[in-house]
C-alpha cells in the first residue's frame, strides 16, 4: 500500500485519436465524464444521503441488509435470489461461450504460503483471517489466489495459448472501510465473475486485451445496461504508454467517446493497463463494472509456466478480466438506472429477461381465476415467468401493483377471455395495449427474451399464497 500512496497520477482525455492534459478539455457536452472526473479526483467514497437503489431494492423485496452479520453482506429474498442468479447464469455462458474453461477454488488460504503473503503485503487492510488446526487463514477478495495456484500445476503449451480460465466466486471477501459500505455498491462480501487469460507475449496480451474489451462492452449491454449511463478510463503507466503509444490511442477507433486516461509515473501493482467501465449514479459517484488487467508479475511469483516451441519453460503473461463486474454491483447499477428513469419521466423497470414477473394475469372477478391460472400455465410451458393477482383488490388496485412491480406485460381476464383466445394486452415499457393471441404474444416475448437464460418464478404463482418479506 506505501506504493500506491507514492504513484503520482497525471490525467488525460483520449478523444478522436488525440490525447489532452483534463484541464484543457472541454467536458461541457459530456456531463456523467465530467462527473466522473470529479469523483476520481475528490476520492470522496462516502454518500451524504442513501442512494435511491436501497429504497428499490426493498420496495421490490429484492435485497436487504442482514443485521446480524458482518457490515457489507446482504440478504436476497426470492425475487433478489432469482435475478442474481439469472445475471450469474448469464455472465458465465457469455464467458464460456468466449472460451474459457469454468474451475472452481476454495475460499480460504494459508496466509504463511510464500506467494500468497507476498501478495497479501501489497493489500493488507483488505482481507479477514481465521485459524483452523492451529494454522492460520485469510479468505480470498479475489479468485487469484486459487486459480493461480490451480494453474502452476498445469502442463501448458504454447499450441494452448491463449488459455482462459474462469470462475464465479461466490464469495469473495473484502474489509473495506465501513464509511464506503452502501447497499449493494459497495460490499464485503460479493459474487465476482472472475476470468483469467495466459498469453505468450505482450502483443498477444494486446490483441486479447481488445477482444475482451469488446466482451465486457458486449455483456453490459445484453445485460440491459445503457452505454450513456457509464464511462471509460484507461489507467497505465506512462512507460507503457510511450512504448504501446498506438495501442493505447487505438482505443479511440473501437470506443466512440472521450476516455478518461490516468497516467501513473510508475507501476505500483501488478498490472499495466488495465481499463473500467464505471457506472455513474444520480449521486456522481462512481463504480467499476466490467475491467481488463494485463499482469506482469504473477506468472513469476506464483510459478506458473507454459512450454514454447523449443521446448523451454516461459512465464505467460495474465489477463485478469470480470465481463461485468460483481453481480451485486450490477443490480445496484440497474437499480440506479431505474431511479433516473422514474425522475426524468422515463418509464423505470429491470429488463424482461431479469424481471420477476414477466407476465402479470388479472381476473376481473373469482370466475375468471380458473381461465387465468390455464393462460398463465401456457406462459410458464413457454419458459414465460408468469403470475396471477388473485387478491381480494380492486382490479384497478392490482393493476396499480402490477405497475408499481414492474411486470412488463398485464393482462385482465373477464367474460370474453373465458372463450377466446384473444386477450387486451398492456405493454408497459411501450406504454400500449394490444390485442394478441395467446401464440402471438409468446412470440413477442420469446423474441425479446431470446437466448438469455430462463427460470420459473421464486414465489407461489397466485399473490394471495405469497408472505411479505417487509412488514
Amino acid at each position: 500500500m506505501n506504493a500506491e500512496k507514492k504513484v503520482v497520477s497525471t490525467w488525460f482525455i483520449l478523444n478522436k485519436g488525440k490525447l489532452t492534459k483534463l484541464e484543457e478539455f472541454d467536458l461541457a457536452a459530456h456531463t456523467n465524464l465530467k462527473k466522473f472526473a470529479e469523483y476520481e479526483a475528490a476520492k470522496v467514497r462516502a454518500y451524504k444521503e442513501e442512494p435511491p437503489h436501497i429504497r428499490l431494492m426493498r420496495e421490490h423485496e429484492l435485497v436487504d441488509y442482514e443485521p446480524e452479520s458482518d457490515r457489507g453482506n446482504m440478504r436476497f429474498y426470492p425475487n433478489g435470489r432469482l435475478v442474481k442468479s439469472l445475471l450469474e447464469r448469464f455472465v458465465t455462458e457469455k464467458v464460456v461461450q468466449y472460451g474459457a474453461v469454468e474451475v472452481e477454488t476454495p475460499i480460504m488460504y494459508n496466509y504463511d504460503h510464500p506467494a500468497l503473503k507476498a501478495y497479501l503485503h501489497r493489500f493488507p487492510a483488505r482481507h479477514y483471517t481465521l485459524e483452523s488446526d492451529e494454522k492460520e487463514y485469510f479468505l480470498r477478495f479475489s479468485a487469484d489466489f486459487g486459480q493461480f495456484l490451480l494453474v502452476k500445476d498445469a502442463q501448458i503449451s504454447y499450441r494452448n495459448l491463449p488459455f482462459r480460465f474462469y470462475e464465479l466466486t461466490r464469495y469473495s471477501f473484502r474489509k473495506e472501510q465501513s464509511g464506503e459500505l452502501v447497499g449493494l455498491k459497495r460490499l464485503r462480501s460479493f459474487t465476482m465473475p472472475d476470468m483469467h487469460t495466459l498469453c505468450p507475449g505482450l502483443e498477444e496480451a494486446k490483441q486479447e486485451f481488445v477482444h475482451q474489451f469488446r466482451l465486457c462492452s458486449e455483456t453490459l449491454k445484453e445485460i440491459g445496461i445503457r452505454e450513456d449511463s457509464y464511462e471509460m478510463v484507461l489507467r497505465l503507466t506512462k512507460q507503457f504508454y510511450d512504448e504501446n503509444t498506438e495501442f493505447v490511442l487505438s482505443f479511440s477507433k473501437i470506443y466512440p467517446r472521450p476516455v478518461l486516461v490516468e497516467m501513473w509515473n510508475f507501476r505500483y501493482a501488478y498490472f499495466d493497463p488495465k481499463f473500467e467501465f464505471n457506472f455513474i449514479d444520480e449521486a456522481g459517484k462512481a463504480s467499476s463494472l466490467s475491467t481488463v488487467q494485463i499482469d506482469h508479475e504473477n506468472a513469476e511469483r506464483y510459478g506458473i509456466t507454459y512450454t514454447d516451441a523449443s521446448g523451454s519453460e516461459k512465464y505467460p503473461i495474465i489477463l485478469h478480466t470480470s465481463p461485468s463486474g460483481a453481480i451485486e454491483r450490477v443490480i445496484y447499477a440497474l437499480l440506479e438506472s431505474a431511479h433516473i428513469q422514474e425522475t426524468t419521466g422515463d418509464i423505470p423497470g429491470l429488463p424482461v429477461w431479469l424481471s420477476p414477473a414477466q407476465v402479470r394475469l388479472i381476473p376481473v372477478a373469482g370466475r375468471h381465476v380458473p381461465r387465468s391460472l390455464e393462460v398463465s400455465a401456457a406462459l410458464r410451458e413457454n419458459g414465460i415467468r408468469s403470475d396471477v393477482d388473485d387478491t381480494d383488490n380492486t382490479v384497478g388496485r392490482r393493476v396499480r401493483r402490477a405497475e408499481e412491480e414492474w411486470v412488463p406485460y398485464v393482462i385482465l381476464v373477464g367474460d370474453r377471455e373465458l372463450h377466446e383466445d384473444v386477450f387486451n394486452v398492456r405493454i408497459r415499457y411501450d406504454k400500449v395495449q394490444l390485442t394478441m393471441s395467446m401464440g402471438e404474444l409468446i412470440k413477442r416475448i420469446n423474441a425479446e427474451l431470446g437466448g438469455k437464460p430462463r427460470a420459473a418464478l421464486s414465489l407461489s404463482e397466485r399473490l394471495s399464497k405469497r408472505p411479505k418479506f417487509f412488514k
